[in-house]
């Protein structure tokens, strides 16, 4: 371990295999938290690579327990972004699968903002500490199920400590996302830093994923923003585009970014329970657009601006809500 650190101490990027092997240390509790801190702290500052993220991304499904599903979307970001919204991806999962869209959701607790997508799920009275057959069940009859990363990545507690403390973004968000225990293939990930687009777009290429939208928008989120262009990489069948997500031609018509900033797990879990019964604001749009990009690439249609009107349609009617109870409920 020393040497590897030696080298991101010289701002040398590590190969595959020693990302890998170093990964393999920390997924073992072979590395001191002194270690740990130092190889996500050095591994930040130089600026994270393809080949490091690939050895994450090996090592931690190695060591992951597996779910089952065919058919599945994932809508798992990075986090990151500093901008503590509210949930939107975890929204917009639920709107899917509102929608008929079978979603195997992958996430964690909040580690560098007030509230993650376990919290917010848990403040809705979801169950998020499920098994394998239990999330599978949960899948085929509501189109809904919550893979906890702690639970399917146990190999994670040796680093959730020094995460914690170090509180802000590490290659753990970058690897999190790539790292789904149901190994869906079409997903919509969004990233904090533009420069991530390509990068991610390559590493969801080498792990066979049929249909991919990596996202970032001009002011900063990890997702498809109602306020600025968002750059979308897309990923479908091999093949790599860029595409523009611009609200003006789509008349959002959204107000201020204030109106999505979040707090705790009970305050965004009550703001997203407003949109499900019909409430029209920026988050539910936001919400719309995000859902959107899961239609996209679950090939439920073609034009983004059909997928939206659909989503805002249908998040304006309540039915949202009427599955949210069903999921709550199960």
């Amino acid at each position: 371990m020393d040497q590897i650190l030696e080298k991101l101490r010289n701002k040398k990027n590590l190969s595959f295999e020693e990302s890998k092997s170093a990964f393999e240390l920390l997924m073992t509790g072979q590395a001191s938290e002194e270690q740990i801190y130092d190889f996500l702290t050095l591994l930040s500052l130089k600026g994270e690579v393809s080949d490091e993220i690939a050895g994450g991304v090996y090592v931690l499904r190695e060591k992951s327990k597996r779910v089952t599903v065919t058919g599945c979307v994932d809508t798992c970001g990075t986090g990151g972004d500093g901008m503590n919204t509210l949930n939107i991806s975890t929204a917009s999962a639920l709107l899917l699968a509102s929608m008929g869209t079978k979603v195997a959701k992958h996430g964690n607790k909040a580690v560098s903002s007030k509230c993650g997508s376990g919290d917010v799920l848990e403040a809705l009275k979801i169950k998020i500490n499920l098994e394998p057959g239990d999330i599978e069940k949960e899948i085929n009859n509501n189109n809904f199920g919550f893979m906890f990363a702690p639970k399917y990545h146990s190999a994670m507690r040796f680093v959730g400590p020094v995460r914690k403390k170090i509180g802000k973004r590490t290659i753990f968000n970058m690897i999190g996302p790539l790292s789904n225990p149901a190994l869906v293939n079409r997903q919509v990930v969004g990233v904090f830093d533009k420069k991530l687009l390509k990068i991610f777009a390559e590493g969801l290429k080498n792990l066979n994923i049929k249909f991919a939208w990596i996202v970032n928008s001009e002011d900063g989120l990890d997702e498809i923003s109602p306020y600025a262009k968002t750059n979308v990489i897309q990923l479908k069948n091999g093949e790599i585009s860029e595409i523009v997500i611009d609200p003006d031609e789509l008349n959002i018509n959204a107000e201020k970014f204030e109106n999505l900033i979040g707090d705790d797990a009970k305050y965004n879990a009550n703001k997203m329970i407003e949109i499900f019964k019909g409430k029209d604001n920026d988050f539910s749009k936001a919400v719309c657009l995000n859902a959107a990009a899961g239609l996209i690439v679950n090939e439920k249609y073609s034009k983004f601006l059909d997928a939206y009107d659909y989503s805002r349609e249908f998040i304006l009617s309540g039915k949202s809500y009427i599955h949210l109870e069903k999921i709550q409920n199960a």
